[in-house]
């Protein structure tokens, strides 16, 4: 009887593959395992097992099985469920998601090994210069890999002369799979065994008298292993002893010590983990209470609660409830920034029952975390992650939190899959009969929505902690004030009066822009050329503090030029701007003052984000200048002001959410100020003051925004009214992309009628040299969902037949808002 196994590999496919393996194999093999699998012509992968059946495939020959690489799944059944609806959900293959979940040193991938071919005897005359190269390095090691080839000819395309020395009979070439965790180990030392009994030991210190420094480092051993009771670090004896490690070597050498080594996780918890949590007001009392009493019959809640209402209480609170029935949670946020706060405050509570898990941690780092939750460990009750932390193996989930729900950090855009983690917790939660917490100062109106039809529970908290007052929000119109010459750049007379008050009074300032860089457009004032990039349709942004222009698309950059390119005039001038420009007009305008940038330039390393929210914690700060990332929940106890330099290019945005969002950004910038007994002060500057939203943000009026939007939404079919496919064609060639995107409209009008809009280039209509034009599909309350989506596929698969049509890129992103 033959057996076979589907498995799912880490590429987009959209069926899963049959292998063909021994009955001994199928009696091992369980769902969830990974085993290395040839695919193609002599590509092996790490591909995941996802049935094991005795039905050969129909349309291909199957083949066998490498190799298998777990003794246990490394999946369990729930997260391959879950995975299961992310791929039929968000129009994507099993592969995209398992390569997005999995971290990276689980997918072993093949590398080629080249490796001398001993059997012929070769006459080096025969070979050409590059081939010689090649053969003589083989000649002083066993093998190379294909890196090693490209370096040592010092040109890329190496393949077609391997294949040629292959051919001559020169070369043996093997694909071979490389594990690529490592454990990490630490070194520990202690008394050899020859030493342990009374004799040996006192002949060993007379022997080493005539070594003064080795014998202060056995002395040293002898008084921590008796003080401290536990093993002894290499590291730690060559600090108390003074000794420098090749004392130490030397000792392990004569086998007066002995050396071994333990297993540690990378990421090891500092705090004390005893903290009792914090006493709950009455209102946090009462909407904990509530949120109790919802879970009682609806799985989902959604907390508003006005910014520094002390929700993160409230949380410890539930958290606590599911540790003590032995449940895991998932703490969801939108930004790495943010974990570097809450992990501590959580460690504090939990101790080292928390886990992180987002992706500036190395790969290293995610496996012990993903090794961990399947062990179901101490360590790995409370997970702490961005949106990825969603994709991890739960044991026994008890409850999610997604914090800051409204964000569209939540929300993945490329690679596939394009999931939007809000509402995927949703769906595991479900799957493991657990809760779902929504909290947010701003929801977004889906959430908002669903709650007020009844199918989310909704608690308000309306006051902030300790009844500090909500800030005062002013309304700055800027082009009154540039009439009246009031403008020291682009600060109003009010901005910098507020500012001077503030930091007088020993406080702290954030200030506000939505756009990195200096300034976002150059342009020479002779002629009205400016610099574009040549991948993209936009023009380059200029960062002084590298002096060089660069596209926020692609990351093409060139030094600042001296004079335009067009008419060779020097008369080149900066327009709008960036967090740079504000930060250096603060330097110029309060110099003895402390001032700081947080953007997507100064975070870039693993603790970039740490270091500048410590030093702003720690008052090392006086003003900090940033972009959006600055708007996630942080808490900082000494800011009393807030600017917004410029509202407008908020509200101008081609976009149904732009009002939306717009409310939502300003509302939480606005409150990161006075989180403590004082009143918070916020500046917005705008052109437009008796604009809605800005009407709206200065009295903190959410209910009126939503039934204003909602208003619009019913009117123009928009979510959460109706649902939304977004289709993106890509292509090099401009009238390739019009005619792929025409053909796939069209058909989809014969389903769709009036539902489909497009296609439209939108407003960046070409990045990194691709066009892309979109079409994009309505989808009433009452038309099947499921049923729309297999009519997509459909036309997708009729388009992917036309050989023209092909090499054309699609995008399918379900809910892509």
């Amino acid at each position: 009887m033959l057996h076979f196994i589907d498995v799912i590999l880490p590429i987009p496919l959209q069926k899963a593959f049959t292998y063909h393996i021994t009955e001994a194999e199928s009696k091992f093999l369980a769902p969830g395992m990974r085993v290395a699998v040839p695919f193609g012509k002599s590509k092996v992968y790490t591909a995941l097992v996802y049935s094991i059946h005795k039905n050969p495939p129909t349309a291909y020959e199957a083949k066998t099985i490498h190799q298998i690489l777990d003794d246990t799944p490394v999946i369990t059944p729930n997260q391959l469920k879950h995975w299961d609806w992310i791929a039929t959900y968000y129009m994507c293959s099993l592969g995209e998601v398992m390569r997005a979940a999995m971290p990276n040193a689980f997918l072993l991938e093949s590398e080629t090994i080249i490796s001398r071919n001993e059997k012929n005897t070769i006459e080096t005359s025969e070979l050409k210069d590059e081939e010689y190269l090649i053969y003589e390095a083989l000649q002083h090691q066993s093998s190379l890999k294909i890196n090693d080839v490209v370096s040592i000819l010092d040109k890329k395309r190496v393949l077609p002369i391997i294949n040629g020395l292959v051919k001559k009979g020169v070369l043996n070439l093997q694909e071979e799979l490389y594990e690529k965790y490592t454990p990490k180990l630490v070194r520990y030392v202690k008394l050899h065994h020859n030493h342990k009994s009374q004799e040996k030991l006192q002949a060993l210190l007379k022997e080493l008298s005539r070594a003064p420094k080795q014998r202060e480092v056995v002395l040293t051993l002898f008084t921590m292993e008796a003080s401290l009771k536990q093993p002894i670090k290499v590291s730690d004896l060559a600090e108390r002893s003074g000794a420098s490690t090749s004392i130490i070597k030397t000792l392990i050498d004569k086998a007066i010590l002995e050396e071994y080594h333990i297993q540690v996780d990378r990421v090891q918890f500092d705090g004390e983990g005893d903290a009792d949590a914090k006493h709950l007001s009455d209102a946090q009392q009462e909407a904990y209470q509530q949120i109790e009493a919802v879970f009682k019959d609806k799985s989902v809640a959604l907390l508003h609660g006005v910014t520094s209402s002390g929700k993160t209480e409230i949380y410890v609170q539930l958290i606590q409830n599911q540790l003590n029935t032995g449940k895991q949670v998932l703490y969801l946020l939108p930004e790495i920034a943010l974990t570097t706060q809450l992990v501590n405050r959580l460690q504090d509570y939990f101790g080292d029952k928390v886990a992180v898990f987002h992706s500036r941690y190395s790969g290293n780092e995610r496996v012990e975390v993903w090794q961990n939750m399947l062990l179901n460990t101490e360590k790995a009750q409370v997970i702490i992650g961005a949106r990825s932390s969603l994709l991890l193996p739960f044991k026994n989930l008890g409850l999610i939190i997604v914090d800051e729900e409204h964000e569209s950090s939540y929300k993945q855009f490329d690679p596939a899959p394009r999931y939007h983690a809000r509402d995927a917790a949703i769906v595991l939660a479900h799957m493991f009969q657990a809760k779902t917490l929504l909290g947010s100062a701003t929801p977004s109106l889906e959430s908002y929505f669903n709650a007020s039809q009844g199918k989310y529970g909704l608690v308000e908290l309306n006051t902030r902690y300790n009844n500090v007052l909500m800030p005062d929000i002013e309304l700055v119109d800027l082009a009154d004030k540039y009439k009246r010459k009031r403008m020291k750049g682009h600060f109003s007379d009010r901005l910098i009066e507020e500012m001077t008050e503030t930091l007088e009074e020993g406080f702290q300032i954030i200030l506000f822009q939505n756009r990195r860089g200096f300034s976002p457009i150059i342009e020479c004032t002779t002629c009205g050329t400016s610099p574009q990039c040549p991948n993209c349709d936009v023009s380059l942004t200029y960062h002084q503090y590298r002096d060089q222009l660069r596209c926020h698309y692609c990351g093409y950059n060139s030094a600042m030029q001296k004079s335009c390119q067009a008419c060779g005039n020097a008369t080149l001038d900066t327009k709008g701007f960036g967090t740079e420009q504000i930060e250096e007009e603060v330097k110029v305008l309060f110099p003895e003052k402390k001032v700081a940038r947080m953007d997507l330039d100064t975070t870039r390393g693993k603790y970039g984000f740490d270091k500048i929210i410590n030093s702003f914690e720690q008052r090392e700060i006086d003003i900090l200048v940033g972009t959006q990332m600055l708007t996630k929940g942080l808490d900082f106890r000494f800011v009393k002001l807030v600017g917004i330099m410029n509202a407008d290019n908020l509200l101008n945005f081609p976009d149904f959410r732009a009002h939306e969002r717009s409310y939502q950004l300003m509302a939480q910038v606005s409150g990161r100020a006075g989180r403590t007994d004082l009143r918070g002060k916020v500046l917005i500057q705008t052109y437009n003051p008796h604009h809605n939203i800005l009407q709206q943000v200065s009295t903190n009026s959410y209910k009126e925004m939503y039934a204003e939007q909602m208003n619009e939404r019913y009117n123009y079919k928009y979510p959460p009214i109706y649902r939304l496919i977004k289709i993106t064609f890509k292509h090099k060639d401009y009238n390739r992309v019009n005619l792929a995107a025409d053909w796939y409209a069209k058909s989809l009008r014969q389903l769709f009628k009036t539902n489909v809009l497009g296609p439209e280039f939108p407003p960046v209509s070409r990045i990194r040299n691709l066009y892309h034009k979109n079409v994009l599909v309505k989808i009433p309350q009452k038309q099947s969902l499921v049923k729309t989506k297999e009519a997509i596929q459909k036309i997708d698969n009729s388009f992917n037949a036309i050989k023209d049509f092909r090499p054309v890129r699609v995008v399918i992103n379900v809910d892509n808002y």
